[in-house]
């Protein structure tokens, strides 16, 4: 806490032990420090605390039941306020990596302490933002409570009307969070339905973003239809082959659920600047830092092995030898060793319970590729499988740091239950502590964990483009929707970069130099309008020396940022965002299924001229127009942008 914290008020009410809920007849409200957002507490019928949202006096979701179930029965029926501590906050952290280097951290909070028919004491912790606001409940240790299971929460998000969203609706618990955020009206969320997180809505005034921070030792949340057609209900990933309990808490430890968060803003692409989810989330407990570094990294494995104008086995030794040279040579920091380097691996998504990490696969040497990488220059990460590591954790981790490696790719979880939460602390503390960086594949959408562990850099949770391996579903539209959507919540391994652009028309499945279907420009645009501080490029080294113009744009562009901005756009549709490092701003246009011409202000610059470098489409999907020009904060640039298109730039001070 530093001592901009000092500032921060508290003041107790104390308002009776036991007061009834009758006794409360004026909801108690928080409002942001910039007056526009509202969290309100009042109480049902039934006694229990409903809060409601509202932002610029609009009623956004109507008084909602606040619903956690013990295996003892529901809690907080008859519940009335004990007291309330309120307290303002205006503070600043610093991220490790990410789309800002410096974060503003200033909410208005009360703590609600309540206490139930049963006795039982339940603390509501509201906070208002600027950009949304959030609770949480907390149940302090006590007899009743302490190491109880908790079967259920209910908590509801009760629309003031039928919005029109946007949602991934797996159908199911634990999945690899992989899928299109396709349209619906609200009141079409049916009671079977159980969406995935996040959940955009827009009301005609503003938009809102449903999701949840801070998720540490607790089970994820889903969305399921309230059954009137009117809001979306929690519902807690189960515990595996238990769907009757969704967490056991500790012995000695207080309940308290992840944050409940509803983004508010005037427009949705808005959350793309927002830091909300980061802010709720618990700070870093890592003491040392230093060793985590952004950047991009060659990989074989999406490209099929293609290089040098052949197609060699992948993860082979002579693969990664040429992917490093070709690393070296264009200044990325990183190689990513793919399935299939350690006995037993390459089977994915099969396991090998006989895979023995600590031996060669047949077609690798890891000490000849560790070697050749150390002389070159780069650095090198690894792949592992889930199963394999978990029960060597500490030997693998020693290993691999002996080697000199500095990340691992984790796979295959596909689980987002309360077991599995544990278990990404436990294997991102123990990376930590041998100094290794961590992606994690297969992984539940982030919920601030990489702020609490920043060697979590990135992760997927996301339809990418390898699914252009097998599929066509990676389109434009979808490209575009996750920038309003899975984007906004933090790092987005997608595996950008495809340069075998052709029409939807043309597209075809092929596993080596798979095809996409969207630009060249729209896949250069990936790289500033996705947040991924560690990203690993999708095509094989041979497309990136054909195109030497296009792919410097590549080469050249960071990967974690000092400054974002939404510029314009519209859902589904488009998007423009700008992001800065130092003194250097970087645009990044993408469209999706119909072409249109976009003017795209400048504000965002300082005072002065600026010198741009833009790459527009060209007339075909695989070509570019590269245009130069001087430009200053009051113009605009006027962008066409083709179907599947794209647009970026490159804007420095003259």
């Amino acid at each position: 806490m530093n001592l901009r914290m000092a500032l921060a008020l508290m003041v107790t009410l104390s308002l009776g032990a036991r007061a009834s809920a009758q006794a409360t007849s004026t909801p108690e409200t928080v409002r942001s420090p910039d007056g526009r957002n509202a969290i309100s507490l009042s109480f049902d019928a039934k006694g229990r605390p409903a809060y409601s949202v509202s932002r610029d006096s609009e009623t956004i979701i109507l008084a909602s039941p606040v619903s956690l179930s013990l295996q003892s029965g529901p809690l907080g029926e008859s519940s009335g306020i004990d007291r309330i501590e309120r307290r303002s906050v205006d503070d600043k952290w610093r991220p490790v990596t990410g789309k800002a280097s410096s974060v503003r951290d200033r909410f208005n909070e009360a703590v609600l302490h309540l206490i139930d028919g049963q006795t039982r004491r339940i603390d509501l912790v509201l906070r208002a933002y600027d950009d949304g606001v959030a609770l949480r409940t907390v149940i302090p240790v006590q007899p009743k409570t302490d190491g109880a299971i908790v079967t259920g929460e209910d908590t509801s998000f009760n629309f003031a009307r039928s919005y029109i969203c946007w949602g991934f609706n797996p159908g199911r618990f634990g999945n690899a969070h992989e899928g299109e955020f396709d349209p619906v009206e609200a009141g079409r969320i049916r009671e079977h339905n159980l969406y995935d997180l996040p959940l955009l809505c827009e009301t005609g005034q503003a938009a809102f973003l449903i999701t949840e921070s801070d998720l540490l030792d607790y089970p994820a949340a889903y969305l399921k239809g309230r059954g009137d057609g009117l809001g979306v209900v929690t519902k807690l990933s189960p515990l595996p082959g238990n769907p009757d309990i969704a967490a056991r808490t500790r012995l000695g430890e207080p309940i308290r659920t992840p944050w409940r968060v509803i983004m508010l803003a005037d427009k949705a692409g808005m959350f793309a600047q927002s830091n909300l989810v980061d802010n709720l989330a618990t700070p870093s407990r890592l003491k040392d830092t230093s060793w985590i570094k952004p950047g991009k990294a060659a990989s074989d494995w999406l490209s099929g092995g293609r290089v040098g104008g052949e197609t060699l086995p992948v993860t082979s030794t002579k693969s990664m030898k040429a992917h490093i040279d070709f690393a070296a040579e264009n200044r990325l920091e990183y190689v990513m060793v793919d399935d299939g380097w350690y006995a037993g691996s390459g089977v994915a998504p099969g396991f090998d319970p006989k895979a023995n990490l600590f031996a060669d696969n047949p077609n690798f040497r890891l000490k000849e590729v560790t070697d050749h990488a150390r002389k070159r220059g780069v650095k090198l990460w690894t792949w592992i499988d889930w199963r394999e590591l978990d029960p060597i954790m500490e030997r693998a981790f020693d290993y691999i740091q002996a080697q000199g490696i500095v990340g691992v790719n984790v796979d295959f979880m596909d689980r987002d239950d309360q077991e599995m939460v544990r278990w990404y602390e436990k294997v991102l503390e123990s990376a930590a502590r041998h100094k290794l960086m961590i992606e994690l594949h297969g992984a539940f959408v982030p919920r601030g964990l990489a702020r609490t562990y920043p060697n979590y850099i990135t992760q997927e949770g996301v339809l990418g483009s390898e699914y252009n391996k097998w599929s066509n579903r990676p389109t434009a539209e979808h490209n575009v929707m996750l920038a309003y959507t899975r984007g906004v919540l933090g790092p987005m391994d997608y595996l950008p970069g495809g340069f075998v652009n052709v029409s939807p028309a043309e597209f075809e499945v092929r596993w080596v130099l798979p095809m996409v279907q969207t630009t060249r420009a729209h896949n250069l645009s990936m790289f500033v309008v996705f947040n991924s501080p560690w990203t690993s490029l999708q095509d094989s080294p041979d497309m990136y020396r054909a195109s030497p113009a296009d792919f410097a744009f590549i080469r050249d562009v960071p990967t974690s940022w000092d400054e974002t901005r939404y510029v314009i756009g519209d859902v589904g549709e488009y998007i423009v965002i700008a992001r800065r490092k130092g003194e250097t701003w970087y645009l990044g246009a993408m469209n999706g299924e119909s072409a249109r011409k976009v003017s795209v202000p400048l504000s965002f610059l300082g005072r002065g001229s600026w010198s741009a470098d833009l790459w527009f489409d060209g007339d075909k999907p695989d070509s570019t127009r590269r245009e130069r020009r001087s430009v200053t904060a009051s113009e605009a640039i006027e962008v066409d942008l083709a179907a599947t298109g794209g647009a970026v730039a490159v804007l420095r001070r003259r």
